[in-house]
């Protein structure tokens, strides 16, 4: 029997955890992919406050990880199938076992949304990444592409023009919804090419993927291009298709209070899996807190 199960180990669980740990709460961390969640992957962040230079994903994630083991925060590679109320507590089901807990808090974030195109699920790991820190290393000197317009597409294209011999951008429109900094750096990087008005209708090769077939929004003409990865930066969905008729929902994301409790006592949410407006690192990073100590008072009341 755990005090406090959390489920995800992206900045807002590791905050949660934080919080429960230092408030002496018997506290495991269930992470089925990497301590971190997507800020694991994310080369450099400038705008998370304290570090005037910046800070690697990576290397912020390793300090909050050990932060909350400081405290005695317990953490297991699981995945999670299902959570379930029982009258002794709140019962986790994961690929290797089961656990009980007096409160359970969701962070499990959110996902790379996919384009839904045919040839994506094919070349998926064969020249198809959702991740360009994780995936860019094997695209050294390759010509690549990135779908997006958004402060990740944006930053991942520079990223990877210090890797590929050759970035192309695509965008379905001709304005970005990135900062203009990011898009600043971009337009001035010689190795970055745009692709705007263009999505992608499919995606072909014959066992690896050799090149993608973009149409234009407005004529409907294609396009050939040759390149040996492709990028997916488009927008995010919610990690939470196991939890429809646990909790209340909306749109696939967690509906809480400013509490973060959900509409089930005892479990909290926090982070990008909640109904929210902003996804970043400092507002996982607040919910966490705010959960962190809402969880705390609820097992002492």
């Amino acid at each position: 029997m755990y005090d406090v199960i959390i489920l995800g180990g992206g900045p807002a669980g590791l905050t949660v955890g934080l919080y429960t740990g230092r408030a002496k709460l018997k506290t495991v961390i269930f992470e089925a992919n990497n301590i971190g969640g997507n800020a694991a992957w994310i080369d450099q962040l400038d705008n998370y406050p304290g570090f005037p230079q910046g800070i690697s994903g990576p290397e912020l994630m390793a300090n909050f990880h050990q932060q909350a083991e400081r405290f005695g925060v317990e953490t297991r590679m699981e995945e999670i199938i299902k959570i379930e109320t029982l009258p002794e507590g709140k019962k986790v089901t994961t690929n290797e076992g089961e656990y009980l807990a007096r409160a359970v808090v969701i962070t499990l974030g959110a996902k790379r949304r996919e384009l839904q195109v045919p040839g994506e699920q094919e070349f998926k790991g064969s020249g198809v990444s959702y991740c360009a820190t994780c995936d860019a290393a094997f695209f050294a000197e390759c010509e690549v592409a990135i779908v997006g317009g958004g402060d990740s597409a944006v930053n991942e294209a520079l990223f990877l023009s210090n890797i590929a011999s050759r970035v192309y951008l695509i965008h379905r429109r001709e304005g970005f919804r990135a900062n203009q900094t990011a898009v600043d750096k971009m337009l001035a990087n010689d190795k970055i090419e745009l692709r705007l008005n263009k999505v992608v209708s499919r995606i072909e090769g014959d066992g690896i993927m050799k090149q993608v077939i973009l149409q234009d929004v407005n004529t409907k003409s294609e396009e050939i291009l040759e390149v040996e990865g492709l990028f997916v930066s488009v927008g995010l969905v919610a990690a939470a298709e196991f939890l429809e008729g646990v909790v209340d929902m909306e749109d696939g994301y967690i509906i809480t209070d400013e509490d973060m409790r959900t509409s089930v006592e005892g479990i909290f949410a926090a982070g990008d899996i909640r109904v929210k407006r902003s996804r970043q690192v400092a507002t996982a990073v607040g919910d966490g807190a705010q959960a962190g100590m809402a969880v705390t008072a609820y097992l002492k009341e």
